[in-house]
């Protein structure tokens, strides 16, 4: 029995212990399955359990920055800037060449009406060539561009953004949009017809629609895509400017 009892003992002194590698593999797994229950929870609109998971993420394993940048697009949704701008800060500075967090943290400065300094973070999104989405950072750069009236650097980003997905709605929009304030309105009828092809119509898109119609002179259009407007969003700003007859 005494036998036994020494082998049992020194079979659980030998017991393997857990290295230092297997520790810090352990929190980095706990934080990134935090970070993912943050962002199902923030795309599903329950904030405060996101930011509650992401808050356990980030206890888990302090260097991970996807949860920072997460727990960025939390607090700019709720319009918490300072939070927002300081965890998308913290996620740069722990992976500064992350695609994603760049082209979050861009579409945060185009936001908060910082267009210019938005335009390198969405360039060093697209610029990484293992970004699987670049078309994302092109288009947000095309709009912020846009938003600055930047009309060629708008024109170009939108086009580099369709060069990589064709159908991509919003650049489409973006594109007859500035082909209209040109004067050029059988390009403004085209990018907006493959909008409407590949997108829900808006009000944005039916009064633009509207207007590219009476410049060019096509009634029958012009009168749909008003009969749409009044329809669909007889609320909106669009709808009213279309009954005030404010087309400029």
């Amino acid at each position: 029995m005494k036998r036994l009892l020494l082998v049992v003992l020194v079979l659980a002194g030998c017991s393997p212990q857990p290295t230092h590698v297997d520790v810090t593999q352990k929190k980095r797994d706990s934080a990134t399955v935090h970070t993912e229950l943050g962002a199902g929870y923030f795309s599903r609109g329950q904030y405060a359990v996101a930011l509650q998971e992401l808050k356990e993420a980030i206890k888990s394993d302090s260097s991970y920055a996807p949860a920072y940048n997460v727990r960025g697009l939390v607090y700019m949704t709720l319009r918490e800037n300072d939070k927002a701008e300081e965890n998308f800060e913290r996620a740069l500075s722990l992976s500064p060449q992350d695609s994603d967090i760049n082209n979050n943290y861009g579409w945060f400065l185009c936001q908060t009406k910082r267009e210019a300094e938005s335009i390198k973070h969405f360039s060093a999104a697209f610029s990484n060539p293992l970004y699987a989405t670049p078309e994302k950072a092109y288009l947000n750069a095309g709009i912020c561009s846009q938003r600055m009236n930047d009309i060629k650097g708008a024109e170009k980003y939108y086009r580099e953004a369709l060069q990589i997905r064709p159908g991509l709605p919003q650049a489409n929009l973006g594109l007859a949009g500035i082909y209209f304030q040109a004067g050029n309105y059988g390009l403004a009828r085209r990018f907006l017809s493959n909008y409407m092809r590949m997108g829900e119509p808006t009000a944005e898109s039916l009064w633009l629609g509207i207007r590219i119609e009476r410049a060019a002179g096509g009634s029958d259009a012009e009168a749909d895509y008003a009969a749409q407007l009044k329809n669909r969003f007889p609320d909106s700003r669009e709808a009213q400017d279309l009954m005030d007859g404010k087309f400029k």
